[in-house]
């Protein structure tokens, strides 16, 4: 398919007309999007009290083709159960990540039974009855508790205060393979775990640095910012291996100008190796160092670590950096220069960062070059990770972690009145590994495709299948309710965001708390998360108090807890920053969480200084004749694990059983464009995989489709995150 100049533009608008009929009309989609509930895609931040299609600053319209597409897949009819009666997981395997997500709204509690081979609907009784039975059964530290980030600040609170009062630690979020190296490496430079500007800041900077990401695909109405900045004479470094569409020119559908002329964004694209992002950060740090442009009152009065990292800085050679990362010392220099000259700086990255077995180093070295001219700790300036899920920060601030805060821990325990574990509680890889060994037997998942965003697809499957029992709270299907499948499995029908009967809250990722008011149910059937979760804590007290088990779920009136506004309460006085939570009822108020944006020189770190990191290079992967590094990507019509469309317009490829390499490669590989080949991975083999030929790609560097090519990833982690290595996979290539 021919690929578009320009990012957005009349082929958004089409789209969304598109979307429009398939919602059921203009009108009705129109409503649905302009109701006062949060987005339900990325944690950009938009909707909330002031109406859908309104970002934090007040400005609209702002609405994106991902928003839409979550929007209609809400608005999808039911799965009727004649539909269980045809279909077995057998078939659900056979279809795509697309063709599951587009079969309808779950509607009723469904049972696999390994016996069985099949899903049988069963009441919600049934259902709740055999969950709690099951964790009745096991000891607490047999069991896993895994949460997506779509879910509400008030479920992910509940759920994780049931899993602990139940008796365990295992609880942990999707962040641990998205964005967990951003938490961890923030925490180590600012003592804060998250991005220190808000939305305006960016409005306030003269230069955007986007690294290791496609905000124009996955964060369009970054754009928009973007779009600003350059008009006031701003300019915009993109990082990337491979250059995107949108982020060298996109038209913003909202902005005539832009729309009828599209609008430059990329001033400066630079396209490193994969896994060259520390050497090459580290290059601009050692040319600032040498050229004196650095801000050495702010490092001497404000940072700690200088004289390592300016000792690393010095005995690090350009020979060395220049080879790990693939760039000359000219673009290196032209980076550096425009970052010398600038007075306001924010540096934003995505996965293409986190994403790697150094992760972490990558994120400190982002903070290095921050730190280094005084980028952080006042208006205009800082450091942005741009984060997934629309709650995916929430819930992690709510609790969700295997250890607590210790602020969080004893609040926790004297707001209830109870004792909480202090087990170490596992990771999410870690409870994968647990359960593939036979130590963890039961496992709850609150939204999210757990089988398709783990590495290794096949040692996924394998660990879930040694499970006892394994339940879903889902509004739609994906890959995981096909080939996740425990002994048991269940799947629970939940309600979207917009159609919960009482408001919820969640989290942007620019610390700012979102008032979602719910809205009408579309199917009978569904249940509100908080209600699910609220009646299986009692019954799992009841059937506790029967064996004379744990005391500790009696401490909660659970009836009460079906009450967003009770949970509310609790959040208010448990969680550091949340306590205008426990008004937003009565005031509508949104707010900033506080201590966390910095536009001052005062951190939450033991010295209350940012720290600075010096790093050893680690060598660049991947450089045999016969190899090829391959990055996992998304496609301009996914979300997360989620795909709406099969093609990916921005990049003009139709399909996605192929590999993206460039010319260069199909020669040094001895492969032809559109030949069918072998893809040979650390965790696997891929077959039937099609050629493309791809010029916009560094030579020496491929790119694949996530979640298909999770197959390939081997399980390899960030030490210091445990965040898989998604974005440098080590292949060959075999006819």
């Amino acid at each position: 398919m021919k690929k578009p100049k320009s990012g957005g533009g009349w082929f958004a608008v089409a789209y969304s007309l598109r979307k429009a009929r398939e919602a059921g009309g203009f009108w009705k989609f129109w409503k649905a999007m302009r109701s006062k509930n949060a987005c339900k895609t990325c944690a950009l931040g938009m909707g909330g009290q002031r109406g859908g299609m309104v970002n934090e600053l007040g400005h609209f319209p702002e609405v994106c083709k991902k928003s839409m597409q979550a929007m209609v897949a809400d608005m999808q009819g039911a799965i009727r159960s004649e539909f269980w009666t045809k279909f077995g997981p057998r078939h659900l395997q056979q279809l795509s990540p697309r063709e599951l997500e587009h079969c309808g709204r779950l509607v009723e509690p469904v049972l696999y039974m390994a016996e069985s081979g099949k899903y049988t609907p069963v009441s919600w009784d049934d259902a709740l009855d055999r969950i709690a039975t099951k964790l009745a059964a096991v000891t607490p530290d047999e069991t896993f508790w895994y949460f997506s980030g779509r879910s509400s600040n008030e479920a992910g609170f509940l759920l994780q205060v049931f899993a602990r009062l139940y008796g365990t630690n295992n609880v942990n979020n999707c962040s641990y393979y998205c964005h967990q190296a951003s938490g961890v490496g923030l925490t180590t430079i600012t003592g804060s775990g998250t991005a220190t500007v808000e939305l305006r800041d960016i409005d306030r900077a003269d230069l955007v640095f986007v690294i290791g990401g496609n905000p124009a695909s996955n964060h369009p109405r970054l754009m928009r910012s973007l779009m600003d900045l350059r008009r006031r004479g701003g300019e915009v470094i993109v990082i990337n291996p491979l250059v995107e569409t949108g982020l060298v020119n996109f038209s913003v559908p909202s902005d005539v100008r832009s729309l009828l002329f599209g609008s430059k964004i990329a001033s400066l694209y630079v396209q490193p190796h994969i896994g060259g992002d520390l050497a090459l950060l580290t290059g601009i740090a050692k040319r600032l160092v040498e050229n004196h442009q650095h801000d050495e009152q702010f490092i001497a009065q404000h940072a700690s670590g200088w004289n390592e990292l300016n000792a690393q800085l010095d005995s690090t050679t350009w020979e060395e950096i220049t080879a790990k990362c693939g760039c000359t010392l000219p673009e290196i220099d032209a980076i550096t220069e425009r970052y010398a000259r600038a007075k306001n700086v924010v540096f934003s990255w995505t996965m293409g960062i986190t994403h790697h077995a150094h992760g972490v180093l990558n994120v400190q070295a982002i903070g290095n070059l921050a730190i280094l001219r005084g980028m952080i700790g006042r208006p205009g300036a800082g450091l942005m990770p741009i984060r997934g899920h629309s709650n995916v920060q929430g819930i992690g601030s709510v609790g969700v972690t295997p250890k607590l805060k210790d602020a969080i821990f004893e609040r926790l325990q004297s707001h209830f009145g109870v004792q909480l574990p202090t087990t170490a509680g596992r990771d999410t890889m870690a409870c994968m590994t647990g359960a593939n060994q036979g130590e963890l037997r039961v496992g709850l998942c609150l939204g999210g495709n757990l089988y398709g965003s783990n590495p290794d697809a096949t040692f996924a499957k394998q660990a879930i299948s040694q499970l006892d029992q394994l339940t879903y709270l889902s509004t739609t299907l994906n890959t995981g309710h096909a080939h996740g499948l425990a002994k048991e499995t269940i799947i629970l029908p939940v309600l979207a965001r917009d159609e919960e009967p009482s408001a919820t809250t969640q989290e942007s990722m620019f610390n700012y708390v979102r008032l979602s008011d719910g809205g009408p149910r579309r199917h009978e059937g569904p249940r509100s998360e908080v209600e699910v979760i609220a009646d299986l804590a009692e019954r799992v007290r009841t059937k506790q108090a029967e064996r004379n088990a744990s005391p500790q779920l009696a401490a909660i009136d659970w009836r009460s807890m079906r009450d967003t506004g009770a949970i509310r309460q609790a959040i208010a006085k448990v969680i550091p920053g949340f306590e205008a939570i426990g008004e937003i009822d009565r005031t509508k108020q949104e707010f900033q969480i506080t201590g966390r944006v910095f536009h001052d020189y005062h951190f939450p770190t033991p010295d209350g200084r940012v720290n600075l990191h010096a790093h050893t290079l680690p060598e660049l992967a991947g450089t045999a004749s016969d190899e090829i590094r391959v990055m996992t990507i998304r496609s301009e019509g996914q979300f997360n694990t989620v795909v709406y469309e099969d093609y990916d317009l921005y990049r003009g490829i139709d399909a996605r059983d192929v590999i993206l390499l460039h010319s260069d490669d199909c020669a040094r590989l001895g492969v032809q464009p559109e030949e069918r080949i072998t893809i040979v991975g650390p965790a696997g083999k891929m077959f039937g995989i099609r050629v493309v030929a791809f010029p916009d790609i560094r030579p020496g560097n491929a790119a694949m489709y996530y979640p298909e090519c999770n197959v390939l990833v081997s399980r390899e982690l960030d030490p210091s995150s445990k965040t898989p290595a998604f974005k440098c996979v080590v292949c060959k290539v075999e006819k």
